[in-house]
């Protein structure tokens, strides 16, 4: 499904150039749930970046099915993030003083659907993680789960192929945490494809497959029994 070869990200040039990625290649298959772990600095969330097309490689191929990410345009780019990929942030990302529902259905706005359609695709969507009693509430009246599990709503209701989670459980305590990590668990088992970054080991747990970056390089991979 995903394809990197030889990915390179340099910041700066000359003598103050730093190489952040060194030679990526990487291959995540349709279903699987890869977590991305390392140090600060390894380059772990500038790899999510480049997955989820918010950065562009120095060098190398990104290759979506038989797609070449490498060769989109802006506006390609745009309606890649927008109709196949899914984002989960660790700050949540919400509008404050809007509902939930209005929150989820701010996607489909950027897809053109209709307004009665997004009403109902975002209820659905924030009914799959347990919150159809909270669609009205403001987001500053929600818990930090609560909050995050509107985030997951929002980033399912376009139904994406891909789900592109930076530190998703960041901000809660250990309970909100598997939770929330059950809930991506169960979206994945659904087929979606997700790819996460976490430091936190018992987060990786919760995936098929780790990969540990150090210094720009995978050191190594681990697979996880199911």
């Amino acid at each position: 499904m995903i394809k990197l070869q030889q990915i390179s990200k340099i910041y700066g040039s000359g003598e103050v150039a730093t190489h952040v990625l060194k030679n990526i290649d990487l291959e995540i298959k349709q279903g699987e749930f890869v977590a991305i772990m390392g140090p600060s600095g390894s380059g772990k969330s500038t790899l999510l970046n480049i997955l989820g097309a918010l950065d562009e490689p120095s060098s190398g191929t990104y290759t979506f099915f038989d797609s070449s990410i490498n060769s989109f345009s802006k506006e390609q780019l745009a309606l890649f993030r927008r109709y196949i990929l899914g984002f989960i942030f660790q700050g949540f990302n919400l509008l404050k003083k809007t509902s939930a529902l209005e929150n989820v259905m701010m996607p489909l706005v950027y897809q053109g659907i209709d307004a009665k359609s997004r009403k109902e695709m975002a209820y659905k969507a924030l009914k799959s993680v347990g919150l159809e009693s909270h669609v009205y509430y403001n987001s500053n009246e929600l818990s930090g789960g609560q909050q995050q599990r509107v985030a997951i709503a929002r980033a399912i209701v376009t139904n994406p192929q891909v789900l592109i989670a930076d530190e998703p459980t960041g901000n809660l305590d250990t309970q909100r945490s598997h939770e929330i990590m059950e809930l991506i668990r169960s979206f994945n088992q659904n087929g979606i494809t997700v790819i996460m970054v976490t430091h936190e080991e018992d987060i990786a747990s919760f995936a098929t497959r780790t990969i540990y970056l150090r210094d720009g390089v995978i050191e190594r991979e681990r697979t996880h029994a199911l």
